[in-house]
């Protein structure tokens, strides 16, 4: 599945202003539907490296309106990106179906209950203040059990949730490519995992080339995720990143393999 990015922020990296009102919301959200999107993600407030907090009021301020239009205009799922449980709560309300947190419920523990309560599924993000590690992915592994232990005792349905091994979020360039390479070592543990790689630093810092010209790279983290069985992937480029994940379930023989022709 393919889960295009909306950011309805200021400042993001990479789209930072672009889709700010509701008719460029709507707009970008029906072409990446067009374009192959599976799942919307609207956010409200950057997750950038460095990145100031926006307050409560403002992140809802952004994308209440947001969510209330493309739900109303795209017949796809919709995510809302927060580490907030109030605003993923008033997100639901608004018509918002996933909620997908970068802090794994460990900012706010309360957002298990808010998807406990909805019973919508949520995308528990692997996430470190400190990025220090001793034992990579036994340790990632083991901060993710915590976020879903969390969850399950709030009454989540363990079918509703989702994990993200959190790709240039507490983590060193290294440590990125390493989570890169073993990805299938979180896959086995039986949850739906998402990966969100789409113009990271990890590109950045392999390629030397600004957000912009991050589709290649992109592209290539995208296939080894595909590969190592990921089960979403979060990307802005929809259209180029839809068909590099068809090419590879044909080659992997998932999904359908081909498309009449003539």
């Amino acid at each position: 599945m393919v889960m295009g990015v909306l950011n309805v922020t200021p400042d993001s990296f990479s789209d930072g202003g672009f889709y700010s009102t509701i008719d460029q919301a709507v707009a970008r959200a029906k072409e990446m539907v067009a374009e192959g999107a599976d799942i919307i993600d609207i956010g409200g407030e950057s997750t950038r490296p460095g990145f100031e907090a926006v307050s409560l009021e403002d992140e809802l301020s952004r994308v209440l309106p947001a969510i209330r239009a493309v739900s109303k205009a795209v017949d796809v799922p919709i995510s809302i990106d927060t580490y907030k449980a109030e605003t993923a709560r008033q997100a639901i309300e608004a018509g918002a179906d996933i909620i997908n947190d970068i802090w794994g419920v460990k900012y706010d523990e309360q957002m298990a209950t808010v998807a406990a309560e909805a019973q919508v599924p949520i995308i528990l993000t692997h996430n470190r203040e400190h990025p220090s590690y001793d034992d990579l992915i036994p340790e990632i592994i083991a901060d993710l059990k915590k976020s879903i232990d969390t969850c399950i005792s709030a009454g989540v349905k363990h079918s509703n949730i989702i994990l993200d091994p959190g790709i240039g979020f507490g983590k060193s360039h290294e440590d990125n490519l390493e989570t890169m390479r073993r990805l299938d070592e979180i896959v086995e543990h039986g949850f739906p995992v998402l990966l969100g790689t789409s113009r990271k630093s990890i590109i950045a810092k392999t390629l030397g080339l600004p957000a912009h010209e991050r589709l290649e790279g992109t592209g290539a983290t995208v296939s080894l995720g595909v590969e190592r069985g990921c089960d979403i992937v979060r990307v802005h480029d929809v259209k180029e990143m839809a068909r590099t994940v068809r090419m590879m379930d044909a080659m992997l023989g998932k999904g359908k393999v081909g498309v009449p022709f003539g």
